[in-house]
């Protein structure tokens, strides 16, 4: 059987038809994933400017109307040699060339002659079919403000061998340093809740402030904000430290306290110059944290793997990342009907090229701004040879965690070891950093028991492991290729904990679908039911939603035991809490938002601390007394 199994695991890995218990089943080969930047290159870019080449940009100035993001249309004529392969990038600062940006080449070395990548670009036929014919054309980009200007630049020799051939005017958006893309998220405590957002004035050059209060109009409270950033040299490789550098601009982070609970508040983030005026961010809302216990209707959005894409179809980090804007764009449209999000790792994909990081604030701003938008560690986030990551992979493109960990607050208590907990009324969440070791004897393993073994179920019932890496089960292909069902050494370390405190859920991200268990331990099942469990706890249930947005990755077509739901489409779960006995999960596809995997879950707090005897060994030991 051994043999049989393993030969059909080969078949299918090539690609071959094979036939399942659950039908018909084909390998899909995965699009490329490599970063479209990276394709470029610059090492071998040269520059033949051509006085009969021009290229021009409009409008000129952009966000008259405090706009963070605005449409550019780019218009450009090559009267002979044109080519298919011609192509337009898009570039900030606006002195992109070797001449006029070499602060940090040697001055003897003429090489690159582009000193940084492109934030996106298209080929001049994109819009244009008659560009090779007619010798010119048009394209439209989608611009967000990132704090400084752009200029746009005519390429030819395709992508391996670019040559710079003309360069546009500049634009720019007004007020280029303006405070934007605010990011909620909770504080160390339940009635705390932390702003930060991106800006460019630096601390000698302003004081970072938000402006606060329960009345909309009559924001009354002023809360100071502490200023970070990050420099090239803070990067552990290339393209971070490379090409793919552009300057991050400032991080501001305000704590706003002894919030009321479940209390609507309105705030806006801005900077007191040194003269003694203010420069603003726009006015926004969010409604604070429910107290412990709090029962009320409690709803919490948790997905992995989202990524960003272009709304105008240019080509950029992970072209693949199709889902990610039907995910946002679900998730914009119903915001007023959950509290909180949780996106549990790989978050922009940026990989060593900075300028993504405003790309994917941009692109979820509308939500961040709203709710707490959690994260934590993913690959793409941190690792990196010799930065003390778990994974020596070169998945984070020598970011190795610290824009992820600058950009983004979480209650941690060391922002280099990004494990937390994290309270929402009646939900107590435990978050892994699963990019840092985890196993049993080790600082994070000591701070999940401790996370798990703290929480009143009297108070808060629902207990939720989250991490981005699966640590619990998973049949996709990959898992299977290794061999396993889950991350390597994950399940082995921390199942008994899992067990021992009667955790409900447990949700990962990493691979790219969506899947749900049934409540097991030690690979069986323990339960019968599928869309209700009711009664005394008898093991976790482990989902996979790491269908946020990013390149689909089948399953294997094996179908374990414990596998009851597989979906391979994009999409992200919800969790309702009605009250401390009645819980519902949904799984929602991002292309229309409707629910296509839902399950329910009735427990009291006596069936939660109760023990039922069964072989899932979570009993406690006993005496009767005499």
């Amino acid at each position: 059987m051994e043999k049989v199994a393993k030969t059909r695991l080969v078949l299918f890995l090539l690609g071959i038809l094979v036939h399942s218990a659950s039908g018909l089943w084909e390998l899909e080969v995965r699009q490329d994933d490599t970063q479209p930047l990276s394709k470029i290159a610059l090492h071998r870019s040269t520059q033949k400017f051509d006085k009969s080449i021009t290229i021009s940009a409009n409008p000129v100035l952009l966000g008259h109307k405090g706009e963070t993001s605005e449409y550019v249309t780019v218009k450009y004529k090559k009267p002979t040699g044109a080519k298919e392969t011609d192509w337009v990038g898009v570039f900030s600062p606006a002195k992109f060339n070797a001449s006029e940006c070499s602060e940090d080449l040697n001055p003897r070395e003429y090489r690159p002659y582009i000193c940084q990548a492109p934030i996106k670009y298209k080929y001049a036929n994109y819009s244009s079919p008659n560009y090779v014919i007619d010798g010119e054309g048009s394209v439209t980009f989608r611009l967000v403000k990132q704090r400084s200007d752009f200029a746009f630049g005519f390429f030819s020799g395709d992508i391996t061998n670019p040559v710079l051939e003309a360069i546009s005017n500049t634009i720019s958006f007004a007020d280029t340093n303006a405070p934007v893309y605010p990011r909620l998220a909770l504080g160390s405590t339940w009635d705390q809740m932390t702003v930060t957002w991106t800006s460019g004035y630096g601390k000698k050059d302003a004081d970072a402030v938000v402006q606060w209060g329960t009345e909309v109009g009559k924001e009354s409270w002023l809360s100071p904000a502490s200023t970070l950033t990050f420099t090239r040299h803070d990067m552990c490789g290339p393209p971070a430290r490379t090409v793919g550098w552009r300057d991050p601009g400032f991080f501001h982070t305000a704590y706003l306290k002894d919030l009321w609970p479940s209390t609507r508040y309105y705030y806006k983030v801005g900077h007191r110059m040194k003269n003694g005026g203010y420069v603003w961010g726009l006015k926004y809302y969010f409604t604070s944290s429910p107290a412990l216990g709090e029962d009320t209707v409690q709803r919490v959005v948790i997905f992995g793997d989202m990524g960003k894409n272009e709304r105008d179809g240019s080509i950029e980090y992970n072209q693949f990342q199709h889902g990610a804007l039907n995910t946002t764009d679900q998730l914009v449209q119903d915001v007023e009907n959950y509290d909180i999000v949780f996106h549990i790792g790989d978050l922009a994909y940026a990989n060593g090229y900075m300028s993504q990081w405003d790309q994917f604030h941009e692109q979820v701003g509308e939500i961040a701004a709203r709710v707490p938008y959690m994260v934590t560690n993913g690959n793409h986030e941190r690792d990196y040879p010799g930065s003390g990551s778990f994974y020596q992979n070169m998945d984070s493109g020598g970011e190795c965690g610290v824009p992820a960990q600058v950009m983004y607050h979480m209650p941690t208590s060391n922002k280099a070891k990004s494990w937390y907990e994290a309270d929402w009324g009646m939900f107590h969440f435990c978050v892994a950093d699963t990019e840092m070791d985890w196993r049993e004897g080790t600082e994070q393993y000591k701070f999940l028991e401790q996370c798990f073994a703290k929480v009143d179920r009297q108070r808060q019932p629902w207990l939720i492991f989250l991490a981005h890496r699966v640590l619990g089960y998973s049949s996709g292909i990959y898992y299977a290729m290794e061999g396993t069902f889950a991350e390597p050494y994950g399940r082995e370390s921390l199942q008994k904990l899992w067990q021992k405190y009667k955790v409900d859920l447990a949700l990962y991200g990493h691979v790219h679908n969506y899947e749900r268990s049934c409540p097991v331990y030690e690979n069986q099942c323990v339960s019968t039911e599928k869309d209700h469990y009711s009664g005394t706890f008898n093991a976790t249930i482990h989902i996979v939603a790491g269908g946020g947005g990013c390149d689909l990755e089948p399953f294997s077509p094996f179908a374990p035991s414990w596998s009851i739901v597989k979906d391979l489409d994009f999409g992200f779960t919800k969790l309702t809490a009605f009250n401390r006995t009645t819980l519902l999960f949904e799984y929602k596809k991002s292309r229309d938002g409707e629910v296509y995997d839902q399950f329910w879950i009735s427990r009291n707090y006596r069936d939660v601390l109760g023990c039922d005897g069964t072989p899932a060994k979570n009993c406690p030991a006993f005496v009767l007394a005499t």
